[in-house]
């Protein structure tokens, strides 16, 4: 039995620990990019296409901000896959129950419009890094 422990004790700490990549998302949406949107993904599968998951705070930043900014919590879901020399992103973003989907050539940024179910072509600039 303590055979048994210490070979597997040995066989973690050989492997080590699985490193999933971490990026961090920074955005600016809407017809006036009034609201920041800040947070982080993890990979959640690997190979030719990555595929990240995790959540963001979306920062209302517009004038019209009486009490301080307003702030939100969202989730986003996104593929990369490399299509020659760029990458294509293909995501969907929830905030407050709202879908919003949004896909495109992904470079340093991505920029152009997403649709929510409530808004059509709504402006997103995104940068994961």
């Amino acid at each position: 039995m303590r055979t048994l422990l210490l070979f597997a004790f040995i066989c973690s700490a050989v492997a080590g620990p699985v490193h999933a990549q971490s990026l961090r998302v920074t955005a600016t949406t809407g017809y006036l990019s009034e609201w920041e949107i800040i947070g982080s993904v993890a990979e959640t599968a690997a190979g030719r296409v990555k595929e990240y998951s995790g959540s963001l705070t979306a920062r209302h930043i517009g004038l019209c901000s009486q009490d301080g900014p307003e702030e939100k919590t969202a989730a986003i879901r996104f593929r990369i896959s490399k299509s020659g020399p760029s990458s294509q992103i293909r995501a969907t973003m929830t905030m407050n129950g709202t879908v919003c989907t949004f896909g495109g050539t992904l470079s340093d940024t991505y920029s152009g419009l997403m649709d929510c179910a409530d808004a059509k072509g709504v402006p997103l600039t995104l940068s994961v890094k």
